[in-house]
């Protein structure tokens, strides 16, 4: 493998996930000053939160339809061109419903990235590295994350209407990314799935594995054969195809149910409910950023070689023990800094395991034919799943409290390990026609 130009191709595409990690949690720094700026209910503020994640379900349920009929370079470029659009939009919005729109257009942008990116590097990653190529997805999006964060706090020091920067100052990463696509070639497998461009293909698949390539090739035409893209009445919702459907929706689910997204949206919300201070309370996001970076970057070293399995077990245990104590501090009123470190603790295990794990999974056990789709059925239960938790979060907060929110997120992730234990498949070190072997045959 010509290392180099590969790992090239998947960090351009995994900048999709960097836009998606700052879109994502830069609403939390300025969550409340838009609040203020247009006195919005709590069920208003709730929808305005929530709405760039509306836009992330539907982006998510239609990401396959330009990701398989234009190619997955061509619906990266789209995804760019839309986060540039709603960062400039949100930063210049001059009335509630302007902002809402390019909100809801930057989700759009997220979970068509959410699809394609994560497809993308895993049709071009060799088997031994496609855990850790794949990862860099996640990486870039805990690296969006962190530096929303220390953006967040560093604008947010002049006041203001230092919001709109906030939001604005995201059309630097989102031009950076358009620009660089130019670089990244169409994803091979899609072109000999699409019977296009095959000499192109060729030569994609030749540098990405210069020995052994003849025989991916000789794989992917048998995959091809077996499972055609067009085949009258190949759907995807059909019993061939259940296990995968399974493990795809119940992993993205319990993604979610972890509560992730709340900490993620709200952390400076929960953080002044446990006692912090406002200042403290935003400089505390950093140090979850800088946690969720780290820990990210330390699963990536691992999930090729102990697998993903093994991480989401060690992870989920650490989630159900962090969340219960957030618990405990809620509802005995001691939180503070106790809150603040059992939460840092979280985010470590979260990134540890599900945070890393969960785009690699899903891009690896759907067959090439239904690859796209199958991305969107995990995606859409993901983003359907957050939309409705940032959505309910700050009513929910209000009217039973943090104790009762922790324990709910604590009895979801024992019913993750028992998922994990019981039916997660290991997929470490397999091609991904090995894998659809696997995964159509049991």
């Amino acid at each position: 493998m010509n290392s180099s130009i590969v790992f090239f191709w998947a960090f351009v595409v995994a900048l999709g996930g960097f836009l998606f990690g700052f879109d994502t949690a830069v609403i939390s720094g300025a969550e409340q000053a838009i609040q203020q700026h247009w006195q919005l209910t709590e069920v208003q503020h709730g929808f305005t939160v929530s709405i760039a994640l509306i836009g992330t379900v539907l982006g998510a349920l239609g990401g396959s339809l330009p990701s398989d009929r234009l190619g997955r370079k061509a619906t990266l470029v789209l995804v760019a061109l839309v986060y540039l659009f709603s960062a400039a939009g949100t930063a210049l919005a001059t009335n509630w419903y302007a902002f809402l729109l390019c909100r809801f257009i930057g989700g759009l942008g997220v979970g068509a990235s959410s699809v394609t990116a994560p497809v993308y590097i895993s049709e071009v990653s060799p088997a031994q590295y496609r855990g850790r190529m794949v990862a860099l997805f996640q990486f870039n999006v805990v690296f969006g994350i962190l530096i929303s964060y220390l953006s967040n706090y560093l604008i947010g020091q002049h006041g203001g209407n230092s919001w709109r920067l906030m939001l604005g100052i995201q059309v630097v990463p989102a031009a950076l990314f358009l620009v660089l696509l130019r670089w990244v070639p169409e994803s091979p497998r899609w072109l000999l799935l699409r019977n296009k461009k095959e000499a192109s293909a060729l030569a994609t698949l030749q540098i990405i594995n210069p020995e052994g390539y003849l025989e991916d090739i000789q794989t992917i035409r048998q995959s091809q054969r077996e499972q055609p893209v067009n085949a009258p009445g190949e759907k995807l919702f059909s019993r061939k195809y259940r296990t995968p459907v399974m493990l795809a929706v119940l992993f993205a689910l319990f993604n979610q149910v972890s509560g992730i997204n709340a900490i993620i949206y709200y952390a400076p919300r929960i953080f002044e409910m446990s006692g912090l201070g406002e200042g403290s309370s935003l400089l505390s996001t950093v140090g979850i950023g800088i946690v969720n970076f780290v820990f990210t970057l330390t699963a990536i070293r691992f999930i090729d070689r102990i697998g993903r399995r093994q991480l989401m077990l060690i992870g989920t245990i650490g989630l159900i023990a962090t969340l219960g104590l957030v618990a405990i501090s809620f509802y005995t009123h001691t939180g503070g800094l106790a809150v603040v470190s059992y939460l840092l603790v979280y985010i470590a295990f979260f990134a540890f395991s599900q945070g890393a794990v969960i785009w690699v999974f899903i891009s690896e056990i759907f067959p090439n034919s239904v690859r796209a789709k199958g991305q969107t059925v995990g995606s859409f239960t993901h983003w359907i799943a957050a939309a409705v938790i940032a959505f309910t979060f700050p009513y929910l907060a209000r009217q039973i409290g943090g104790g009762h929110i922790f324990l709910f997120f604590c009895f979801m992730m024992v019913l993750q390990l028992f998922f994990v234990w019981r039916w997660m498949p290991e997929t470490k070190g397999q091609t991904l026609e090995q894998i659809e072997v696997n995964m159509i045959t049991h």
